[in-house]
């Protein structure tokens, strides 16, 4: 028996769009770097990267419909890429003024992960969602 959410259920329908503009912002900050550069011109590995943007797309949906892997696989890549993201940002900084807006992102990435731990209505609504697939799960096998 799963141990009940410290989150109060009435705040599961705010949840939502807030928890919808987490994952679009996690995604759109996954997806910058490769659109940045088709934009520029640099067509090199873009297949590969159009993988990782699907890969990026089918982890987060994952999440909206209420994977909890899903949502601890999303929780760590956004601290650990934040964490090393910010870290090669801070050395580029002392080099190049574009090093800044590395770090930038990697404050991103840190801050929309932890929305998805530590925001109220983001886990009231998660919570939920994790309850409804538990019970379909439940009642197919």
């Amino acid at each position: 028996m799963a141990a009940s959410s410290p989150f109060d259920p009435r705040q599961a329908e705010a949840g939502r769009t807030p928890t919808l503009a987490v994952l679009i912002g996690i995604f759109m900050v996954s997806v910058t770097p490769f659109v940045a550069g088709l934009v520029q011109g640099q067509t090199e590995g873009w297949v590969r990267d159009l993988l990782y943007a699907v890969a990026t797309a089918v982890l987060l949906h994952g999440v909206w419909r209420g994977s909890v892997w899903a949502w601890r696989l999303t929780v760590g890549f956004c601290m650990v890429a934040g964490l090393v993201i910010f870290v090669v940002g801070m050395l580029a900084g002392s080099v190049a003024w574009q090093g800044w807006i590395v770090s930038g992102a990697g404050l991103a990435f840190l801050l929309l992960g932890t929305a998805l731990v530590g925001t109220a209505v983001i886990r009231a609504f998660l919570d939920s969602r994790w309850a409804q697939r538990g019970r379909r799960l439940r009642r197919k096998s």
